[in-house]
This record gives C-alpha cells, sequence and structure tokens, in this order.
C-alpha cells in the first residue's frame, strides 16, 4: 500500500514502512488526502486532523472516520486503542475495526478541536505493534450564531444640504461562527429604514447621503440597517441596529423681516439713549448660524440707532440725538439685519440680508425753555464800578405757545454778591468790583424757568473771565539779606535781585531796575539792569568800615511794562561784615547779632553762664519748698485714724426693742462711770493733746495687745501663717470718757440718759429710745 502523506496540505512525504490510514467519514480512504498520518516524529505519528460536525444530534454514536494499520490481515489479531482528549467520553473507537464515534454534542465555538492518540495492539502478545500516533479532530462549523452588533445603539450626525455620497457612520456586525469555513460568518448588510434619504454599503456597512437634506425641514432621521450571514442566502441568520442620524445646521436661511412697515413714536422729552422701540428678523438657522446685525441706512443715522440683542437676535433702535417735535414731526428710516456669519456656498443663490421701513413719530410735549448756547463764555475788565454789564444770556420756549421766561442765578449765594442778572432780559451786570488777582474765572450757573409753568427750567453754563489791569506794582519776590565784607573792592558783585508782578501780561513781564535818584550821588553802591527781568548790585568802592557805618540802605526803583506802567521802591539793606573777600553767611550773621546788641563774644559767654547759675538756683529753692510741705504729724494723724470705729447699724425704730441685746456686746475689762455731757467743743484740743500720751510704751496698751496675741494664737479658724491683725483700742485713761456702752458691765437701768435730751435735735431720737427704755425697766 502506498503511504504517501501532505503535511498542511503543501509537504508530500512518502514512508516506505507500514503506517496507519484514516478512512473518512464518507467510507472512503484518506490516501492522498489531508486526513492520513504525515510522518513519524521520533517514535509516533502525527496525523491530519479528522472532522466531526457540531452541534450533531447526541443521541447514538455518529461515525467520524476509520483508522487501519497496514499491517491488519483481517484475522482479529489486532485491536485499536484510543487515548487523549475526549478519548472514551466524547469519542469512542471500534476496537476490531477501527472506526471512531462521537457521543456527544459538540460546540466549536466551545473547543475548535481534540488531540487523540491512536495505536495497534497485538491481542495474543499484548504489544504494540506500531508506535503510537497522534492526530487532530477538528470541530466543522455549523451556522448556529447570528450577527451581532456590539456598538449599537448608533448616533451619527452629519451637515444638512450635504451632497449624495456623504459618508455618515459606519456600522459593524460580529458573527461568533468560524470565518475560515463555509459562509456562516460572511455578513452582508442592508437598509431595511431610511430610504431614499440614505444608502448603506453592504459589505462595509458604510452609510451615506442619498440625496440632500433639509434640516429645517426634518432635523432627525431613524435608520435601520439589517447584516445577515452566509452572505444573505437562505437560512441565514440575520440582526438589525438602529441608527439616530443628527442633521447639523448651516447658514442656508437668509434673515427676514416680520414687518415690511413698522410704526413707532417717541416723545421729545426723551434723553439720548431711550429705546424707541424693537423690530425683528426670523431665521431659520440655529446658533451661530442665526446671528444676526442689525444697521441704519440714510441720513437717520445721526438721530436714530439700532444694537442687536444677542440674546434675542432683536434689533432695538435707540434715540441718538434729541427730536424736536417742533422742528421736525415725522422720521423714516431704513433698517437692514444681515447674517453674522454667511456661508458662501448659498450667496449665490440670494443675498443673506433683508430690509425694512421704519416710521417714527414725534410726539409733542411742554418742553423747558432752551438756552441758545449751552456754555457761554464773558469777559470784564477788573476793577469795574458795580452795575457794569458783562454779558447776556437767552432763552426760548420752543413750545409753540412761547411761554415768557424768567432768568436767576443759582449755585453759590457768594457769586450772588458779585453779579445780579436782570430776570426778564438775561443780562448780567456786576455788584462790586472784581479783583483778578483774587479769582481770574467765575464760573455762574444761570437757570431759565418757564412763567407758565414754573416746573419747567432750564439751565446754562455761564463762564466770566477777569480781564487783568495793572494796577499791581512790581516788588521783590522774597527778602534780600545781603552781605558786604569791609575789604571788598569797587565793582565787586555783591547780590542779585529779581522781581514779581501780580498781574498778568499779554506779551511776559519785563522789569527795569535802577536806583533812586536821592541815592545815586553819594551811593557806595551801584545796580546793573541785566534786560533779563534781574539785576545786580556792586560796589562802587573800594573798603567798608564796620565801625563808621554798619548798614546800608538802598532805595532801588523797580519799573513793569504794564499800561499805564507801574512803579515801586523797595529797600535793600546792605549790612557790612568783618570777613576778608568772601561772605561767610553763617559767619556775618552772628556777627551782625552781636553788634546790634553791643556785646563782645567774652561778654556773651559771661551772660550766658549767670543765667544758667540763676536757673539752678530757683530750682533748688523749688525743691526745698517743695520738701518743707509734708506734714510733720503725718504718722501721728494716721495713728490716731486708726482708733477711731465707725458702726453704720441702723435700728428699727423707737418700737424695735427687741433688736439687739446690748449688754452682750460689753466687755468685762472695761468699766464705764456715767458722767454727764461735758461741753466737748471747749476740751477738743487738751483730749487730742492728752489722747496722744497713750502709746506702745503704755501698760494697759501693751496688756490689750497681749490678750489679743494669745487669741489669735489660740484660735483654730486664722491662717496657719503670720498675719496683721489690727484692732481698735480705746484706753480707759481718756480723759473725755467713752461714748459707747460697748463693754460696759452697767446695766442701763441703773444708768440715766436724761442729759440726752440737752443735745439737741440731732440727738432727740436717741434721747426718746432710752427713756423709753428705762421707763419700761421700772
Amino acid at each position: 500500500m502506498n503511504c504517501s502523506t501532505w503535511l498542511s496540505l503543501i509537504l508530500v512525504l512518502v514512508q516506505p514502512w507500514p503506517c496507519f490510514t484514516s478512512t473518512q467519514n464518507d467510507g472512503t480512504q484518506n490516501t492522498d488526502q489531508s486526513f492520513t498520518a504525515v510522518r513519524r516524529v521520533k517514535r509516533g505519528w502525527v496525523w491530519e486532523p479528522l472532522f466531526a460536525t457540531e452541534e450533531q444530534p447526541a443521541t447514538m454514536p455518529v461515525y467520524v472516520g476509520q483508522l487501519k494499520s497496514d499491517l491488519e490481515k483481517q484475522d482479529g489479531n489486532l485491536k485499536y486503542n484510543l487515548t487523549g482528549e475526549g478519548a472514551g467520553s466524547i469519542f469512542i473507537i471500534d476496537e476490531n475495526n477501527g472506526k471512531i464515534y462521537v457521543t456527544q454534542k459538540l460546540d466549536r465555538e466551545k473547543k475548535p478541536f481534540y488531540t487523540l492518540r491512536a495505536q495497534a495492539i497485538n491481542r495474543k502478545t499484548q504489544l504494540p505493534v506500531e508506535p503510537e500516533s497522534e492526530f487532530i479532530i477538528k470541530v466543522r462549523d455549523i451556522n448556529d450564531h447570528e450577527p451581532q452588533f456590539l456598538d449599537g445603539p448608533y448616533i451619527a450626525t452629519v451637515p444638512e444640504m450635504s451632497p449624495e455620497g456623504t459618508s455618515v457612520t459606519q456600522v459593524t456586525a460580529t458573527d461568533g461562527d468560524d470565518p475560515s469555513y463555509g459562509n456562516s460568518a460572511r455578513l452582508l448588510y442592508s437598509l431595511i429604514q431610511g430610504q431614499p434619504y440614505f444608502s448603506v454599503e453592504p459589505k462595509t456597512g458604510v452609510i451615506r447621503m442619498a440625496s440632500g437634506m433639509d434640516r429645517e425641514t426634518k432635523d432627525q432621521y431613524l435608520v435601520i440597517i439589517q447584516a445577515k450571514d452566509m452572505v444573505g442566502q437562505a437560512g441565514a441568520l440575520s440582526a438589525t441596529a438602529t441608527v439616530t442620524i443628527n442633521l447639523s445646521d448651516i447658514n442656508d436661511n437668509p434673515p427676514k423681516f416680520q414687518q415690511q412697515l413698522y410704526y413707532m413714536s417717541v416723545s421729545e422729552e426723551a434723553p439720548v439713549g431711550t429705546t424707541v422701540g424693537k423690530v425683528f428678523a426670523e431665521d431659520g438657522d440655529i446658533g451661530e448660524n442665526a446671528a444676526m446685525d442689525y444697521s441704519i441706512e440714510g441720513d437717520s443715522s445721526d438721530v436714530f440707532d439700532i444694537i442687536t440683542d444677542n440674546k434675542t437676535q432683536e434689533g432695538i433702535i435707540l434715540l441718538k440725538k434729541r427730536v424736536d417735535y417742533e422742528s421736525k414731526r415725522r422720521y423714516s428710516i431704513r433698517a437692514k439685519v444681515v447674517n453674522r456669519y454667511i456661508d458662501d456656498r448659498f450667496l449665490k443663490e440670494e443675498p443673506f440680508e433683508d430690509k425694512t421701513i421704519v416710521k417714527i413719530d414725534v410726539e409733542d410735549a411742554d418742553e423747558p425753555p432752551v438756552f441758545t448756547l449751552e456754555n457761554y463764555v464773558m469777559e470784564i475788565p477788573e476793577e469795574s464800578v458795580s452795575g457794569t454789564v458783562v454779558g447776556m444770556v437767552t432763552a426760548r420756549d420752543p413750545d409753540n405757545d412761547d411761554s415768557p421766561v424768567r432768568y436767576s442765578i443759582v449755585h453759590g449765594m457768594h457769586l450772588k454778591r458779585l453779579f445780579s442778572i436782570n430776570e426778564h432780559n438775561g443780562t448780567i451786570i456786576t455788584t462790586k468790583p472784581l479783583d483778578r488777582e483774587i479769582a481770574s474765572w467765575h464760573n455762574i450757573t444761570v437757570t431759565a424757568t418757564e412763567t407758565r409753568n414754573p416746573e419747567k427750567i432750564s439751565e446754562a453754563n455761564v463762564f466770566i473771565q477777569v480781564l487783568d489791569v495793572n494796577d499791581h506794582a512790581p516788588e521783590f519776590p522774597k527778602y534780600y539779606e545781603t552781605f558786604v565784607c569791609e575789604n571788598a573792592v569797587s565793582g565787586k558783585l555783591i547780590q542779585s535781585i529779581s522781581a514779581v508782578d501780580k498781574d498778568d501780561s499779554t506779551e511776559g513781564h519785563h522789569f527795569y531796575f535802577s536806583l533812586a535818584q536821592e541815592a545815586t550821588n553819594n551811593s557806595s553802591f551801584t545796580v546793573k539792569d541785566n534786560q533779563d527781568n534781574t539785576a545786580g548790585i556792586f560796589t562802587a568802592k573800594s573798603g567798608f568800615n564796620r565801625q563808621e557805618e554798619f548798614s546800608f540802605y538802598l532805595p532801588i526803583i523797580i519799573l513793569d511794562n504794564g499800561t499805564p506802567p507801574l512803579t515801586s521802591t523797595n529797600t535793600l539793606t546792605v549790612t557790612v561784615c568783618d570777613c576778608d573777600t568772601e561772605v561767610n553767611i553763617l559767619y556775618c550773621r552772628y556777627r551782625a547779632f552781636m553788634y546790634a546788641m553791643g556785646l563782645s563774644t567774652e561778654a556773651l559767654v559771661a551772660v550766658l553762664a549767670c543765667i544758667l547759675i540763676l536757673l539752678v538756683f530757683f530750682l533748688a529753692i523749688a525743691a526745698i519748698r517743695q520738701q518743707r510741705k509734708k506734714s510733720p504729724f503725718s504718722e501721728k494723724i494716721e495713728e490716731f485714724r486708726e482708733n477711731i470705729v465707725r458702726y453704720d447699724d441702723e435700728g428699727g425704730g423707737e418700737e424695735d426693742t427687741e433688736a439687739f441685746d446690748i449688754s452682750a456686746l460689753r466687755t468685762r475689762t472695761v468699766m464705764r462711770m456715767h458722767k454727764p455731757r461735758k461741753k466737748v467743743t471747749t476740751e477738743i484740743h487738751s483730749l487730742y493733746r492728752q489722747s496722744l500720751q497713750v502709746g506702745p510704751d503704755s501698760a494697759i496698751f501693751r496688756q490689750f495687745i497681749s490678750e489679743k496675741l494669745e487669741e489669735a494664737n489660740t484660735d483654730p479658724s486664722v491662717p496657719p501663717y503670720d498675719s496683721l491683725q489690727t484692732y481698735a483700742f480705746e484706753g480707759t485713761g481718756s480723759l473725755a470718757g467713752s461714748l459707747s456702752s460697748l463693754g460696759s458691765n452697767l446695766s442701763d437701768m441703773d444708768q440715766s440718759y436724761e442729759y440726752l435730751t440737752d443735745w439737741g435735735p440731732h440727738f432727740k431720737q436717741l434721747a426718746g429710745m432710752y427713756t423709753s427704755c428705762r421707763s419700761v425697766g421700772d
């Protein structure tokens, strides 16, 4: 038997020694087919694949193919053995004849092939007669999967009016079947819904425009695409997908006014910027393609203006200039609208603009008076007498009734004191002379009021310039401090001077300097005019003596170029300084001061020393007097104040006899005998001197301190640390006696309080209380 074989359907090998031969499930041998063994690898055989069809019923084994050894003698001496993937479960072999069967339903999409091994064994010896061979059983695909659109549903956008054939989008379906076998995975696309506007390429799924479409007619289309496998043949499976196609806008529609004629009105009182009305042009496009700009054509553009509201795309007509009913009662303007963004492709069809007529009527109103000028400029020479006419303002009522006008000046009471106006004809006059040097301009506001309707008022500004008159003579701009050295030579410049003038000069100031006539002949100095509004002071001799003449006073005449020219005489003081040639200002000032005082340097030092000594002396006296102001009895007065005890308890009145027990407050150690009241005022000084005798050296005081110290040491409530205890002590040796009943061991019944009635009205209530208590006790 010839065992010629192929490798991958290309390589053919001839084996001279025994080999297996596979037989297809149609009963024919596959020698020279793709199912025979290919070549020997090591000691085994690799077989070309066998095929089993998927999804076949598994009610009974299905024949796949047959293996046969060339050593087969048809004597039943050989048996075939099958191992590998699915052997014994999915695939079984008839060991007598080598036929292979599939026993279960196969799914290529889960497992596309199985690798198995076959061997021929001698039944008697149970030994293999050939090496084990490996082969593959491929699962042959059937059309059991329908196409799927994994990316659907689709949404696409295409500009409106796109030409035929414009690509919109591409849809793609997938098929789970084997694309390498048969037509199960070969898809064909078709259009179920969307004609005649769209088409689809059958093989690629590219959707294209079939005709030009207008978004303004319909802006969205729903297209249904079908994908069929088996190239659309009978029994093919299919799937559909929806594609939503939106038409994007392009500027293919020009704007159109809603009306060809608009009527509006505006009051003549309306200020500039007032909205007169609105016009609107429709545009079928959207977004920026519907953006438009409005404009006004013709001469009316200087009175009215139009702007675009970008939100509503309306044209807003505004008042650009005040209108006057009496001058013009109706305006006719031509408004134009044009798209802001224009597509050049559509310009050849029609212009993307539109025009309309707007008629605007001017409404009459009672207007305020109108001045002939908004601002008046007037002039008046300074120092003009009161009542001089400055100028005149004029206003009139623009209405037909031509109401009379009354004038007045406002804004500043001081202006009324300088100017007044004739309320009938608007003539402005001065009320007092004006001084340009105080104020060169005056700004006043004049009002014009209708006499028939005082609410109608208008204003005008009047600027009054005060013209200069040469009424101020020139003068030095500052005080010149001039020094000349005693050793100065003749012709030396000692000072440069200039001048100022409060007046204005239309040609510019020009000043002339000269020395007064009375000082020219015998003056030690000369004046040289520099012809540039300055002059120089020069020495006319050599050498000066400060002892003979300390100062020189030069009368200098300054002449201006005004009309008429004015002159002034200014005095320049020249002080002689004991310097050599150059002037030291500080030194000369000091020497001049000393000379004026008539003191030498040594005398000045002595005067300053005396002043310093006197100052120290007065400070010492003030310190001594301040020290003496302190009282020598300050310490004793403080001790005296510490012995005064004040009680602020208030009793319940005459009826309250049980408020407190006075006897409970008395001590055992202090005894008080009743003494009649003495005249305290006559003995106050002697008592004060005697009370000062009770002090730390007193035995009673020492005993009192010892008792209090013992009480503090044994009192558990006092702090455990050292503390300051303050007591009010009244010695028993007081000549004045005690005024308190505290510490007394005598009964109130043993005392007589009749003397309290002699103390005056201030003790009347106290005397009554004690007297009543004694009466009750008796």
